[in-house]
């Protein structure tokens, strides 16, 4: 005899029908309780999970070409204007970033007060 032919729906149904009769009612009452609170949490993840996103262009970036006769002045002078832009780019990175530190030290402290 297989393993296979041993399986039977008929069987497993009564197996369970046999399981539960031993149960008392408690807890029958709390394996229905954890069946609804473990199918709420999945439906909830389920639901959630299907967030339509708005579409977004896709971000193309070209790379320039230069010349292979420019002189080390003109590197010089592209590196300065660029030195600028990165500078301000770089400055309000910062800044964003110290604002959202100051939002979690904020939240922190109002933990702290509470005891968390």
């Amino acid at each position: 005899m297989s393993f296979l032919e041993r399986i039977s729906p008929l069987r497993a149904w009564r197996d369970l029908r046999l399981f539960l009769s031993y149960r008392q009612p408690y807890e029958l009452g709390f394996l229905a309780l954890a069946i609804v609170v473990t199918t709420v949490v999945i439906t909830a993840f389920y639901i959630d999970s299907n967030i339509e996103r708005p579409y977004k262009r896709p971000e193309i970036t070209y790379f320039e070409s230069w010349p292979s006769d420019r002189t080390d002045a003109q590197i010089r002078a592209k590196q300065a204007v660029d030195k600028v832009e990165e500078d301000r780019l770089r400055a309000e990175f910062k800044a964003r970033q110290e604002a959202r530190k100051a939002e979690f030290k904020r939240l922190n402290d109002k933990l702290e007060r509470w005891g968390l």
